[in-house]
């Protein structure tokens, strides 16, 4: 019988925002960015860059920019 793999799975945040008539995403934890003609695309995408970056990055440099602690907030800021 085959033993299966058993994966672990990590929870990112996505920041994503429309440039110059396609979408940019990038994971706030890890510093990593991609894009895609839509959201969903450049969500898809990120997720993928995200996958192969830590299977490839050492694991030093993985620790290195992990900022686990990453929280989103809005706030509002008087200008002008």
């Amino acid at each position: 019988m085959r033993k299966m793999a058993c994966m672990k799975y990590m929870r990112f945040t996505g920041r994503v925002w429309s440039e110059e008539g396609g979408w940019v995403a990038r994971c706030v934890e890890l510093n990593v960015t991609s894009q895609g003609d839509t959201e969903s695309d450049a969500l898809r995408n990120l997720r993928e860059a995200v996958e192969l970056f830590l299977e490839c990055a050492d694991p030093a440099e993985v620790a290195e920019r992990m900022h686990p602690e990453a929280h989103v907030h809005e706030f509002e800021a008087v200008c002008g």
